[in-house]
Protein backbone atom coordinates (compact mmCIF):
# COMPACT_ATOMS: atom_id res chain seq x y z
CA UNK A 1 0.00 0.00 0.00
CA UNK A 2 3.36 2.52 1.18
CA UNK A 3 4.27 1.56 -2.37
CA UNK A 4 1.17 2.42 -4.19
CA UNK A 5 0.94 6.19 -2.44
CA UNK A 6 4.63 6.64 -3.42
CA UNK A 7 4.27 5.84 -7.21
CA UNK A 8 1.25 7.72 -7.04
CA UNK A 9 2.49 10.89 -5.37
CA UNK A 10 5.70 10.91 -8.03
CA UNK A 11 3.20 10.69 -11.13
CA UNK A 12 0.79 13.51 -9.38
CA UNK A 13 4.47 15.49 -9.19
CA UNK A 14 6.13 14.34 -12.50
CA UNK A 15 2.23 15.94 -13.87
CA UNK A 16 2.76 18.97 -12.39
CA UNK A 17 5.69 19.47 -13.33
CA UNK A 18 4.89 18.44 -17.01
CA UNK A 19 2.20 20.89 -16.57
CA UNK A 20 4.05 23.68 -15.40
CA UNK A 21 6.74 23.33 -18.47
CA UNK A 22 3.76 23.69 -20.79
CA UNK A 23 1.89 26.54 -19.01
CA UNK A 24 4.49 28.97 -19.69
CA UNK A 25 5.20 31.67 -22.21
CA UNK A 26 7.44 30.82 -25.06
CA UNK A 27 10.92 31.18 -24.28
CA UNK A 28 14.49 30.38 -25.32
CA UNK A 29 15.39 26.76 -25.01
CA UNK A 30 18.02 26.53 -21.68
CA UNK A 31 19.74 23.84 -23.24
CA UNK A 32 20.13 25.43 -27.13
CA UNK A 33 19.03 28.75 -26.68
CA UNK A 34 19.29 29.43 -30.57
CA UNK A 35 15.83 28.07 -30.24
CA UNK A 36 12.86 27.96 -28.62
CA UNK A 37 10.86 26.30 -25.72
CA UNK A 38 7.08 25.93 -26.33
CA UNK A 39 4.46 23.94 -24.16
CA UNK A 40 7.51 21.68 -23.29
CA UNK A 41 9.14 21.05 -26.80
CA UNK A 42 11.62 22.47 -28.75
CA UNK A 43 10.41 24.59 -31.60
CA UNK A 44 11.21 26.98 -34.20
CA UNK A 45 8.86 29.68 -35.86
CA UNK A 46 7.70 29.97 -39.47
CA UNK A 47 5.11 32.13 -41.16
CA UNK A 48 3.71 34.13 -44.08
CA UNK A 49 0.64 36.47 -43.01
CA UNK A 50 -0.89 39.66 -43.72
CA UNK A 51 0.36 43.07 -43.49
CA UNK A 52 0.47 43.54 -39.47
CA UNK A 53 -3.30 44.96 -39.47
CA UNK A 54 -5.33 42.13 -38.01
CA UNK A 55 -6.28 43.95 -35.11
CA UNK A 56 -6.62 47.64 -35.97
CA UNK A 57 -8.33 47.19 -39.17
CA UNK A 58 -11.81 45.94 -38.18
CA UNK A 59 -12.65 44.94 -41.60
CA UNK A 60 -10.16 42.13 -41.28
CA UNK A 61 -11.53 38.54 -39.85
CA UNK A 62 -8.92 36.68 -37.87
CA UNK A 63 -10.62 34.40 -37.10
CA UNK A 64 -10.36 33.11 -40.93
CA UNK A 65 -6.82 34.24 -41.28
CA UNK A 66 -5.42 32.15 -38.02
CA UNK A 67 -7.35 29.29 -39.37
CA UNK A 68 -6.10 29.27 -42.81
CA UNK A 69 -2.08 29.84 -40.79
CA UNK A 70 -3.01 26.89 -39.35
CA UNK A 71 -4.39 24.84 -41.56
CA UNK A 72 -1.27 25.85 -43.96
CA UNK A 73 1.16 24.17 -40.71
CA UNK A 74 2.51 27.91 -39.67
CA UNK A 75 2.98 29.39 -36.64
CA UNK A 76 3.92 33.10 -36.15
CA UNK A 77 2.03 35.73 -37.26
CA UNK A 78 3.15 40.15 -37.00
CA UNK A 79 0.88 42.50 -35.72
CA UNK A 80 1.39 46.42 -34.98
CA UNK A 81 -0.73 47.84 -32.02
CA UNK A 82 -1.42 51.33 -33.14
CA UNK A 83 1.26 53.72 -32.86
CA UNK A 84 1.95 53.84 -36.81
CA UNK A 85 -0.59 53.00 -39.96
CA UNK A 86 -0.63 53.35 -43.12
CA UNK A 87 -2.55 55.08 -45.92
CA UNK A 88 -3.92 53.07 -48.62
CA UNK A 89 -1.67 53.39 -51.57
CA UNK A 90 1.12 53.82 -49.37
CA UNK A 91 4.51 51.16 -50.74
CA UNK A 92 2.33 50.31 -53.24
CA UNK A 93 0.04 48.09 -51.90
CA UNK A 94 -3.03 47.88 -52.97
CA UNK A 95 -5.37 46.28 -50.58
CA UNK A 96 -2.91 47.05 -47.52
CA UNK A 97 -4.73 45.55 -43.92
CA UNK A 98 -1.79 48.11 -42.23
CA UNK A 99 -4.35 50.50 -44.10
CA UNK A 100 -8.06 50.79 -43.17
CA UNK A 101 -10.68 52.85 -44.58
CA UNK A 102 -11.96 55.47 -42.04
CA UNK A 103 -14.52 53.21 -40.43
CA UNK A 104 -12.47 50.34 -39.62
CA UNK A 105 -9.60 51.55 -38.10
CA UNK A 106 -9.71 50.85 -34.49
CA UNK A 107 -6.61 52.35 -32.36
CA UNK A 108 -5.91 51.86 -28.56
CA UNK A 109 -6.87 55.53 -27.61
CA UNK A 110 -10.57 56.98 -27.55
CA UNK A 111 -11.28 59.71 -30.39
CA UNK A 112 -12.30 63.19 -28.98
CA UNK A 113 -14.98 65.65 -29.84
CA UNK A 114 -12.50 67.36 -32.42
CA UNK A 115 -12.38 66.89 -35.61
CA UNK A 116 -9.00 66.77 -37.23
CA UNK A 117 -7.29 63.38 -37.80
CA UNK A 118 -5.04 63.21 -40.76
CA UNK A 119 -7.02 59.81 -42.38
CA UNK A 120 -9.90 61.42 -41.34
CA UNK A 121 -12.35 61.56 -38.40
CA UNK A 122 -11.67 63.05 -35.01
CA UNK A 123 -8.12 63.44 -33.03
CA UNK A 124 -7.26 61.12 -30.23
CA UNK A 125 -7.02 62.04 -26.66
CA UNK A 126 -3.95 59.97 -25.29
CA UNK A 127 -5.25 59.91 -22.02
CA UNK A 128 -7.76 57.84 -22.61
CA UNK A 129 -8.01 54.43 -23.84
CA UNK A 130 -10.51 52.88 -26.13
CA UNK A 131 -11.54 49.44 -24.65
CA UNK A 132 -13.11 47.89 -28.01
CA UNK A 133 -9.52 47.77 -29.41
CA UNK A 134 -8.03 45.69 -26.41
CA UNK A 135 -11.01 43.67 -26.33
CA UNK A 136 -10.57 42.89 -29.78
CA UNK A 137 -6.48 42.73 -29.42
CA UNK A 138 -7.48 40.00 -26.54
CA UNK A 139 -9.79 38.17 -28.72
CA UNK A 140 -7.15 37.80 -31.31
CA UNK A 141 -4.63 36.04 -28.88
CA UNK A 142 -6.81 34.17 -28.00
CA UNK A 143 -7.94 32.84 -31.60
CA UNK A 144 -3.90 32.42 -32.16
CA UNK A 145 -3.58 30.40 -29.22
CA UNK A 146 -6.01 27.94 -30.03
CA UNK A 147 -4.27 27.75 -33.52
CA UNK A 148 -0.95 27.46 -32.29
CA UNK A 149 0.13 30.46 -33.62
CA UNK A 150 2.89 32.77 -31.74
CA UNK A 151 2.51 36.16 -32.20
CA UNK A 152 4.99 38.57 -32.66
CA UNK A 153 3.44 42.35 -30.83
CA UNK A 154 5.53 44.81 -32.20
CA UNK A 155 5.00 48.62 -30.04
CA UNK A 156 6.69 50.83 -32.66
CA UNK A 157 7.77 51.55 -36.14
CA UNK A 158 10.41 53.55 -38.55
CA UNK A 159 7.81 56.41 -40.04
CA UNK A 160 9.20 56.39 -43.45
CA UNK A 161 8.17 59.21 -45.84
CA UNK A 162 4.72 60.28 -44.34
CA UNK A 163 3.89 57.97 -41.80
CA UNK A 164 4.04 60.45 -38.89
CA UNK A 165 1.46 62.27 -40.29
CA UNK A 166 -0.83 60.17 -39.69
CA UNK A 167 0.37 58.60 -36.44
CA UNK A 168 -1.93 59.40 -33.12
CA UNK A 169 1.20 60.66 -31.14
CA UNK A 170 2.09 63.48 -34.19
CA UNK A 171 0.35 66.92 -31.99
CA UNK A 172 -1.61 67.28 -35.28
CA UNK A 173 -3.90 64.36 -34.48
CA UNK A 174 -4.55 64.66 -31.00
CA UNK A 175 -5.80 66.73 -28.62
CA UNK A 176 -2.83 66.46 -25.89
CA UNK A 177 -0.46 68.70 -27.29
CA UNK A 178 2.35 66.32 -27.48
CA UNK A 179 5.39 68.26 -28.71
CA UNK A 180 5.57 69.28 -32.08
CA UNK A 181 8.57 67.21 -33.74
CA UNK A 182 10.06 66.02 -36.85
CA UNK A 183 9.38 61.81 -37.89
CA UNK A 184 13.09 60.89 -37.14
CA UNK A 185 13.00 61.90 -33.45
CA UNK A 186 9.68 59.97 -32.81
CA UNK A 187 10.81 56.78 -31.27
CA UNK A 188 13.78 58.70 -29.60
CA UNK A 189 15.35 60.02 -26.25
CA UNK A 190 14.60 63.61 -28.54
CA UNK A 191 11.16 63.28 -28.58
CA UNK A 192 9.96 65.53 -25.57
CA UNK A 193 6.40 64.88 -24.19
CA UNK A 194 5.91 62.05 -26.51
CA UNK A 195 8.15 59.94 -24.70
CA UNK A 196 5.46 59.84 -21.56
CA UNK A 197 2.96 59.01 -23.64
CA UNK A 198 4.91 56.17 -25.40
CA UNK A 199 5.25 54.66 -22.01
CA UNK A 200 1.81 54.98 -20.82
CA UNK A 201 0.67 53.28 -24.15
CA UNK A 202 3.64 50.26 -23.60
CA UNK A 203 3.03 49.67 -19.91
CA UNK A 204 -0.92 49.17 -20.90
CA UNK A 205 -0.47 46.57 -23.47
CA UNK A 206 2.40 44.73 -21.33
CA UNK A 207 -0.53 44.42 -19.15
CA UNK A 208 -3.31 43.50 -20.84
CA UNK A 209 -1.14 40.95 -22.90
CA UNK A 210 0.02 39.37 -19.91
CA UNK A 211 -1.94 36.12 -19.30
CA UNK A 212 -1.38 35.03 -22.53
CA UNK A 213 1.75 32.52 -23.28
CA UNK A 214 2.00 33.06 -27.31
CA UNK A 215 3.52 36.42 -28.08
CA UNK A 216 6.81 37.79 -27.59
CA UNK A 217 7.07 41.74 -27.80
CA UNK A 218 9.16 43.88 -30.50
CA UNK A 219 10.58 47.51 -29.76
CA UNK A 220 10.38 48.97 -33.23
CA UNK A 221 10.10 47.46 -36.58
CA UNK A 222 13.17 48.92 -38.71
CA UNK A 223 14.25 51.52 -36.92
CA UNK A 224 17.62 52.20 -38.96
CA UNK A 225 14.97 53.58 -41.51
CA UNK A 226 15.73 56.84 -40.55
CA UNK A 227 14.94 59.94 -43.17
CA UNK A 228 16.52 62.66 -44.27
CA UNK A 229 15.19 65.60 -41.86
CA UNK A 230 16.44 69.43 -42.62
CA UNK A 231 15.34 70.55 -38.51
CA UNK A 232 18.39 72.10 -36.99
CA UNK A 233 18.61 70.81 -33.53
CA UNK A 234 19.90 72.59 -30.34
CA UNK A 235 20.23 70.20 -27.52
CA UNK A 236 23.52 69.46 -25.52
CA UNK A 237 25.56 69.17 -28.52
CA UNK A 238 24.70 72.55 -29.81
CA UNK A 239 23.71 73.47 -33.06
CA UNK A 240 23.76 70.28 -35.25
CA UNK A 241 23.97 71.70 -38.93
CA UNK A 242 25.77 68.96 -40.57
CA UNK A 243 23.24 66.13 -41.63
CA UNK A 244 25.86 63.40 -40.63
CA UNK A 245 26.14 64.98 -37.24
CA UNK A 246 22.72 64.60 -36.68
CA UNK A 247 22.27 60.97 -38.06
CA UNK A 248 24.81 60.11 -35.24
CA UNK A 249 23.19 61.58 -32.91
CA UNK A 250 19.52 60.38 -33.87
CA UNK A 251 20.84 57.11 -34.37
CA UNK A 252 22.40 57.03 -30.89
CA UNK A 253 19.56 58.79 -29.22
CA UNK A 254 17.29 55.66 -31.01
CA UNK A 255 19.20 53.11 -29.37
CA UNK A 256 19.06 54.45 -25.70
CA UNK A 257 15.29 54.88 -26.54
CA UNK A 258 15.22 51.30 -27.68
CA UNK A 259 16.88 50.31 -24.69
CA UNK A 260 14.47 52.57 -22.67
CA UNK A 261 11.29 50.83 -24.48
CA UNK A 262 12.83 46.90 -23.65
CA UNK A 263 13.46 48.05 -19.89
CA UNK A 264 9.42 49.45 -19.71
CA UNK A 265 8.29 45.88 -20.54
CA UNK A 266 10.69 44.25 -18.31
CA UNK A 267 9.85 46.67 -15.42
CA UNK A 268 6.49 46.24 -16.01
CA UNK A 269 6.67 42.48 -16.57
CA UNK A 270 8.19 42.04 -13.02
CA UNK A 271 4.96 43.32 -11.37
CA UNK A 272 2.89 40.53 -13.04
CA UNK A 273 2.62 36.51 -13.44
CA UNK A 274 4.44 36.12 -16.98
CA UNK A 275 7.41 37.76 -18.54
CA UNK A 276 8.01 37.13 -22.22
CA UNK A 277 10.18 37.36 -24.37
CA UNK A 278 11.95 40.13 -26.12
CA UNK A 279 12.98 41.18 -29.78
CA UNK A 280 14.77 43.72 -31.26
CA UNK A 281 14.74 44.77 -35.53
CA UNK A 282 18.68 44.97 -36.15
CA UNK A 283 19.00 45.56 -39.73
CA UNK A 284 18.50 44.49 -43.32
CA UNK A 285 20.20 41.91 -44.68
CA UNK A 286 23.07 41.26 -41.73
CA UNK A 287 25.06 43.03 -39.09
CA UNK A 288 27.61 42.07 -36.30
CA UNK A 289 25.78 43.13 -33.04
CA UNK A 290 27.88 44.51 -30.78
CA UNK A 291 27.19 45.59 -26.57
CA UNK A 292 23.93 43.78 -26.85
CA UNK A 293 21.08 44.79 -24.98
CA UNK A 294 20.97 42.03 -22.00
CA UNK A 295 17.17 42.58 -21.76
CA UNK A 296 16.79 41.74 -25.74
CA UNK A 297 16.23 37.69 -26.28
CA UNK A 298 15.41 37.67 -30.32
CA UNK A 299 17.61 39.42 -32.88
CA UNK A 300 15.73 39.95 -35.82
CA UNK A 301 16.69 41.21 -39.52
CA UNK A 302 14.79 41.78 -42.46
CA UNK A 303 15.56 40.78 -46.01
CA UNK A 304 18.16 38.88 -44.16
CA UNK A 305 21.35 36.72 -45.28
CA UNK A 306 22.37 33.68 -43.84
CA UNK A 307 25.45 36.46 -42.86
CA UNK A 308 23.47 37.61 -40.25
CA UNK A 309 23.40 34.20 -37.91
CA UNK A 310 26.96 33.32 -38.19
CA UNK A 311 28.32 36.90 -37.36
CA UNK A 312 25.88 36.88 -34.07
CA UNK A 313 25.58 33.31 -33.27
CA UNK A 314 28.21 34.01 -30.52
CA UNK A 315 24.94 35.97 -28.56
CA UNK A 316 23.83 32.74 -27.97
CA UNK A 317 20.12 34.07 -28.56
CA UNK A 318 17.25 33.94 -31.13
CA UNK A 319 18.63 34.99 -34.75
CA UNK A 320 15.34 35.92 -36.57
CA UNK A 321 13.91 36.53 -40.23
CA UNK A 322 11.00 38.03 -39.80
CA UNK A 323 10.23 40.21 -42.72
CA UNK A 324 10.39 39.95 -46.66
CA UNK A 325 8.58 40.18 -49.10
CA UNK A 326 9.95 43.13 -51.60
CA UNK A 327 11.56 40.71 -53.68
CA UNK A 328 9.18 40.20 -56.48
CA UNK A 329 6.26 37.24 -56.50
CA UNK A 330 8.77 34.26 -57.49
CA UNK A 331 7.79 31.22 -54.78
CA UNK A 332 11.49 29.87 -55.32
CA UNK A 333 12.47 33.53 -53.79
CA UNK A 334 10.98 33.01 -50.79
CA UNK A 335 11.42 29.45 -50.13
CA UNK A 336 15.28 29.28 -50.93
CA UNK A 337 15.14 32.62 -48.37
CA UNK A 338 13.57 30.52 -45.59
CA UNK A 339 15.57 27.39 -46.11
CA UNK A 340 18.85 29.20 -46.35
CA UNK A 341 18.21 31.39 -43.12
CA UNK A 342 16.91 28.11 -40.92
CA UNK A 343 19.75 26.05 -42.12
CA UNK A 344 22.13 28.64 -40.83
CA UNK A 345 21.30 28.39 -37.49
CA UNK A 346 18.18 30.54 -37.49
CA UNK A 347 15.58 29.92 -35.57
CA UNK A 348 12.36 32.63 -37.00
CA UNK A 349 10.85 32.84 -40.24
CA UNK A 350 8.26 35.44 -41.74
CA UNK A 351 7.02 36.78 -44.97
CA UNK A 352 4.59 39.75 -46.17
CA UNK A 353 2.46 37.37 -47.36
CA UNK A 354 -0.25 39.87 -50.06
CA UNK A 355 -2.50 37.08 -50.94
CA UNK A 356 -4.23 37.94 -47.68
CA UNK A 357 -6.15 40.92 -47.62
CA UNK A 358 -9.91 42.35 -45.74
CA UNK A 359 -12.51 39.88 -47.31
CA UNK A 360 -9.83 37.50 -48.45
CA UNK A 361 -8.49 36.06 -45.24
CA UNK A 362 -8.36 32.96 -46.68
CA UNK A 363 -5.48 34.00 -48.64
CA UNK A 364 -6.55 32.83 -51.68
CA UNK A 365 -6.09 36.82 -53.62
CA UNK A 366 -3.27 36.08 -56.06
CA UNK A 367 -4.35 38.97 -58.27
CA UNK A 368 -2.79 41.72 -55.22
CA UNK A 369 -0.61 44.53 -57.00
CA UNK A 370 1.96 44.89 -54.05
CA UNK A 371 5.73 44.33 -54.13
CA UNK A 372 6.27 40.99 -53.14
CA UNK A 373 4.52 37.49 -53.18
CA UNK A 374 2.47 34.93 -51.43
CA UNK A 375 -0.06 32.60 -52.29
CA UNK A 376 -1.71 29.09 -50.92
CA UNK A 377 1.17 26.88 -52.73
CA UNK A 378 3.78 29.46 -51.39
CA UNK A 379 2.56 28.51 -47.63
CA UNK A 380 1.97 25.06 -48.85
CA UNK A 381 6.54 24.91 -49.07
CA UNK A 382 6.95 26.69 -45.81
CA UNK A 383 4.75 24.22 -44.05
CA UNK A 384 7.00 21.35 -45.49
CA UNK A 385 9.74 23.27 -44.24
CA UNK A 386 8.26 23.44 -41.01
CA UNK A 387 7.37 20.17 -40.89
CA UNK A 388 10.86 18.90 -41.71
CA UNK A 389 12.16 21.05 -38.89
CA UNK A 390 10.28 19.67 -36.49
CA UNK A 391 11.05 16.24 -37.10
CA UNK A 392 14.46 17.01 -35.90
CA UNK A 393 16.49 17.12 -32.80
CA UNK A 394 17.01 20.51 -32.58
CA UNK A 395 18.07 20.98 -28.91
CA UNK A 396 21.81 18.73 -30.58
CA UNK A 397 21.59 21.06 -33.87
CA UNK A 398 24.35 23.76 -34.70
CA UNK A 399 25.62 25.33 -38.31
CA UNK A 400 28.31 23.32 -39.79
CA UNK A 401 30.54 24.86 -41.96
CA UNK A 402 32.96 21.89 -42.49
CA UNK A 403 30.71 18.72 -43.89
CA UNK A 404 30.45 20.18 -47.28
CA UNK A 405 33.94 19.56 -48.86
CA UNK A 406 32.96 20.31 -52.47
CA UNK A 407 29.45 20.76 -54.23
CA UNK A 408 29.85 21.56 -57.40
CA UNK A 409 26.26 21.94 -58.55
CA UNK A 410 24.63 23.73 -55.64
CA UNK A 411 25.26 26.63 -52.58
CA UNK A 412 24.64 24.48 -49.31
CA UNK A 413 23.87 25.37 -45.41
CA UNK A 414 24.05 22.28 -43.12
CA UNK A 415 23.41 21.84 -39.37
CA UNK A 416 24.88 18.75 -37.79
CA UNK A 417 24.97 17.51 -33.82
CA UNK A 418 28.62 16.16 -33.52
CA UNK A 419 29.25 13.15 -35.06
CA UNK A 420 25.92 11.40 -35.48
CA UNK A 421 23.53 12.97 -38.17
CA UNK A 422 23.92 16.16 -40.25
CA UNK A 423 21.33 18.07 -42.54
CA UNK A 424 22.42 19.49 -45.14
CA UNK A 425 20.28 22.01 -47.81
CA UNK A 426 21.40 22.07 -51.28
CA UNK A 427 20.21 24.79 -53.93
CA UNK A 428 20.65 23.76 -57.32
CA UNK A 429 22.56 25.85 -59.29
CA UNK A 430 23.74 23.16 -61.75
CA UNK A 431 21.70 21.96 -64.93
CA UNK A 432 23.04 18.50 -65.02
CA UNK A 433 23.74 15.59 -62.68
CA UNK A 434 26.93 15.70 -60.01
CA UNK A 435 28.20 13.96 -56.73
CA UNK A 436 28.57 16.02 -53.44
CA UNK A 437 31.56 15.45 -51.72
CA UNK A 438 31.16 15.62 -47.45
CA UNK A 439 33.79 15.29 -44.26
CA UNK A 440 32.28 12.25 -42.81
CA UNK A 441 33.92 9.90 -40.49
CA UNK A 442 34.65 6.75 -41.48
CA UNK A 443 31.47 4.30 -40.88
CA UNK A 444 27.74 3.41 -42.38
CA UNK A 445 25.30 6.09 -43.20
CA UNK A 446 21.87 6.19 -43.62
CA UNK A 447 21.31 8.89 -46.64
CA UNK A 448 17.90 10.15 -47.24
CA UNK A 449 16.82 12.81 -49.93
CA UNK A 450 14.11 15.38 -49.75
CA UNK A 451 12.62 17.66 -52.04
CA UNK A 452 12.27 20.62 -50.03
CA UNK A 453 9.44 22.21 -52.76
CA UNK A 454 6.59 19.00 -51.75
CA UNK A 455 8.09 17.91 -48.69
CA UNK A 456 8.27 13.95 -49.81
CA UNK A 457 10.98 11.69 -49.66
CA UNK A 458 12.94 11.46 -53.37
CA UNK A 459 15.43 8.47 -51.85
CA UNK A 460 17.15 6.35 -48.99
CA UNK A 461 20.14 4.41 -49.45
CA UNK A 462 22.98 3.00 -47.41
CA UNK A 463 26.25 4.36 -47.87
CA UNK A 464 30.23 4.08 -46.89
CA UNK A 465 31.89 6.80 -48.62
CA UNK A 466 32.05 10.72 -48.77
CA UNK A 467 31.07 10.71 -52.46
CA UNK A 468 27.16 10.38 -52.96
CA UNK A 469 25.65 11.23 -56.15
CA UNK A 470 23.09 14.01 -55.89
CA UNK A 471 19.28 12.60 -57.31
CA UNK A 472 17.96 14.15 -60.70
CA UNK A 473 16.17 16.65 -61.15
CA UNK A 474 16.17 20.62 -60.48
CA UNK A 475 14.34 21.24 -56.99
CA UNK A 476 16.21 22.17 -54.05
CA UNK A 477 17.01 19.13 -52.04
CA UNK A 478 17.42 18.48 -48.58
CA UNK A 479 20.00 15.76 -47.37
CA UNK A 480 19.97 13.85 -43.96
CA UNK A 481 22.88 11.76 -43.22
CA UNK A 482 22.39 9.27 -40.21
CA UNK A 483 25.39 7.56 -38.46
CA UNK A 484 24.55 3.66 -38.58
CA UNK A 485 26.04 1.45 -36.09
Amino acid sequence: MKRNILFSATLLLLSAALLAQTNQPIKLHPQNPHYFLYKGKPTLLVGSGEHYGAVLNLGFNYKTYLQTMAKDGLNTTRLFTGAYVEKPGDFGIKNNTLAPSEQNLLLPWKRSDQNGFELGGNKFDLDKWDENFFIRLKQFMTEANHNGVIVEVNLFSSYYQHGWEYSPLNTKNNINKTDDISAALANTLLNGNILTYQEKYVRKIVRELNGFDNIYFEVQNEPYAIQKDTVILRNEYGDVKDFRNFLEIVSQRSNDWQRKVAGWIKDEENKLPKQHLISQNISNFQYPITNPDPDISIFNFHYALPKAVDENYYLNKVIGFNETGFAGNLNTTYRRQAWRFLMAGGALFNMLDYSFSAGMETGQDTSYKAPGGGSPELRKQFGALKRYFDALDLVKLHPDQHIVKASPGATTEALSDNGKQWIIYMEHIAMKPYTLLLNLPKGKFKVTWTDVVTGKVIQTLMVTSNEIAVPAGLDDKVLMVKAVK
